[in-house]
């Protein structure tokens, strides 16, 4: 049995991978944010003591605060990167000898549509999402010869709590009008791709930002 490690696993997409992954009998560590909390590395490093066997991490969890370069202070932004960032080269970096010592593993990370574009009071989020970019591209490079594939997926608009909180009804429809696919996409969409790219079924693929977004990034 594959034994899974997946942040923001609490609602949303995150909630929805770990669903689908314990149906296809994978084995799910989902910490709380009191288990282990994202925005402290000591935290992290805490409860990575106890996990001595991973076989796949996804990083899921986020935060998107809004605000533009002028309101965003430090504060936020060191969160922003923390939480979205930071975190997530952390959690590789404690699972990578679990991984090597199988010379298997899988490695998903969340990136955004905003890696690549964005729109005003994006900026920490996309500084962050662009990161996680660069940060897929780098470890595959560095993991892919112990077997252990590295990809990020981009997720569009998805019909989640935090797409609901940033966006009013009006905007919503403004984007699912524009949208090629003319709809936001769906959780269960977003976590049968994680699958795929987290199971042996991803045999080559390996240092790609993959964008699932309904044809956001087409037009």
């Amino acid at each position: 049995m594959y034994k899974a490690l997946i942040t923001g696993g609490s609602r949303g997409i995150g909630k929805e991978i770990c669903r689908l992954f314990r149906e296809r009998e994978i084995e799910v560590f989902a910490p709380t944010r009191q288990e282990m909390d994202l925005s402290s590395t000591e935290s992290i490093k805490n409860y990575m003591k106890h996990l001595t066997d991973v076989d796949i991490l996804v990083n899921c969890a986020g935060i998107n605060n809004l605000a533009s370069i002028e309101e965003m202070d430090e504060i936020s932004l060191q969160e922003m990167l923390q939480v979205n960032l930071i975190s997530s080269t952390l959690l590789i970096k404690y699972v990578a000898p679990m991984m090597k010592a199988k010379n298997w593993g899988r490695i998903v990370n969340f990136a955004s549509i905003w890696c690549d574009f964005s729109k005003e009071r994006r900026i920490m989020y996309s500084i962050a999402k662009a990161g996680i970019k660069g940060l897929t591209t780098a470890s595959a490079v560095e993991l892919s010869k112990f077997n252990i594939l590295v990809n990020a997926i981009a997720p569009g608009f998805i019909a989640t709590e935090m797409t609901y909180q940033n966006n009013t009804p009006e905007q919503i429809k403004i984007l699912e009008d524009n949208l090629p696919i003319k709809r936001m996409g769906n959780v269960t969409e977003i976590a049968e791709f994680v699958y795929f790219l987290a199971s042996p079924q991803n045999s080559f693929t390996t240092g790609q930002t993959i964008f699932v977004d309904g044809g956001f990034s087409c037009v």
